[in-house]
């Protein structure tokens, strides 16, 4: 189900005949490629038909995030594996035509990455199928796997950007003022913040619904920001969510230099959506830590008090978890417990304990119903 207002987002055009090359892709050449979890939408429909796409190439080209394009593997490296519409992760070979989106990627623990501005050689930078071409890389992280792009994937009715195949829309009505419960009547709603990348929160969301859900109560999750992969989705799925979103069931391959606008209408058409499947609790994740860009400029706006009834952190050590329940307390959100990667420290976890005024809690004893529960606001 989709919002009632609807807006889609914006989508390249196809460049003048004459200084874009169109090369009609055949059928089966469409079909054989390799689709990524981002452009799933477009894979159930290549599926149904194959037939009635080009290619557009050139110097005229101006890739934006949400396009899709056809790949060629160049070079393996960090990314031996795309992720699949299903979730399967697909070897990659040199020499494999990939279909794969265009985005910005912001993971402090692996890439950061852009969309350039015409089809040079791009990069890998998510499994799930994201490309751009990286400006900074974790010491850990290995070469990028690189990609030599054939041609922007166009239809009939242009670019092929993945706002257009996306099943639901942002919500065009989101207040700049928000106050109260917004959207009115929607269930209670828990959002799960961390310190950073890999700090436990999506863990932490998955055990929380599972609590929830062992309850009785009827739970659905998602995901907010981030960047396009079908895993926490899907983990979230199997902590016993009735239903489950992502933005990129709004047509977005990642939320990194998403205008706020969109970000904040995202927040509140997640929830929003969510909430038309009736559940008695929505618990969503905002990725990344409380200092990234979209996510600060977020929790500093009227709008996600009003959508959001309580946060658990969930945090990486004892100072972090510290740090970040300060900064969310000074903003007025109101912090209900602290979970996450600290938590499988007994040391840590009574360090955190100690020096915090909200529980700090073993991120997989919210699975225990009355733990879960007693989160919830009275």
């Amino acid at each position: 189900m989709t919002a009632t207002a609807a807006t889609v987002l914006s989508t390249t055009e196809i460049p003048d005949e004459a200084t874009a090359v169109r090369t009609p892709v055949a059928a089966e050449r469409m079909a054989r490629a390799k689709k990524a979890y981002t452009t799933r939408f477009l894979a159930r429909r290549v599926e149904m038909d194959p037939g009635g796409y080009e290619l557009l190439s050139g110097s005229a080209v101006r890739p934006a995030a949400g396009d899709v394009v056809l790949a060629r593997v160049a070079e393996i490296g960090q990314h031996k594996r795309l992720e699949g519409p299903g979730s399967r992760r697909q070897t990659l070979f040199v020499g494999d035509e990939v279909l794969v989106a265009y985005g910005h990627r912001y993971a402090p623990d692996q890439f950061e990455a852009a969309v350039p501005q015409d089809l040079r050689s791009s990069h890998l930078i998510a499994a799930g199928g994201l490309t751009g071409v990286v400006t900074a890389q974790h010491a850990g992280m290995a070469p990028a796997t690189v990609l030599e792009p054939v041609g922007l994937l166009a239809d009939h009715a242009g670019v092929v950007n993945l706002a257009r195949l996306a099943p639901h829309r942002l919500r065009t009505d989101v207040p700049r003022t928000a106050s109260g419960r917004f959207p009115a009547g929607r269930p209670t709603v828990v959002a799960v913040l961390g310190t950073s990348m890999n700090s436990g929160k999506s863990t932490t969301l998955a055990c929380l619904v599972r609590g929830l859900a062992t309850s009785g109560l009827r739970v659905a999750a998602g995901k907010v920001t981030g960047t396009g992969a079908g895993g926490d989705p899907r983990l979230f799925a199997d902590a016993g969510a009735a239903a489950v979103l992502d933005f990129t069931d709004f047509g977005l391959p990642s939320t990194f230099r998403v205008d706020h606008g969109r970000v904040r209408a995202l927040l509140a058409s997640v929830v929003d959506a969510l909430a038309a499947s009736q559940p008695d609790v929505v618990v969503v994740e905002i990725a990344d830590g409380v200092y990234q860009a979209e996510t600060a400029r977020l929790l500093g706006d009227p709008i996600f008090p009003a959508v959001v009834d309580r946060v658990v952190f969930a945090a990486g050590d004892a100072l972090g978890a510290s740090a970040g329940v300060r900064v969310l307390e000074d903003a007025g959100i109101d912090v209900a417990a602290v979970s996450g990667v600290l938590t499988a420290s007994p040391l840590a976890t009574r360090e955190a304990g100690a020096a915090l005024a909200v529980p700090v809690l073993p991120t997989f004893g919210l699975v225990e119903p009355g733990t879960a529960t007693a989160l919830l606001p009275r």
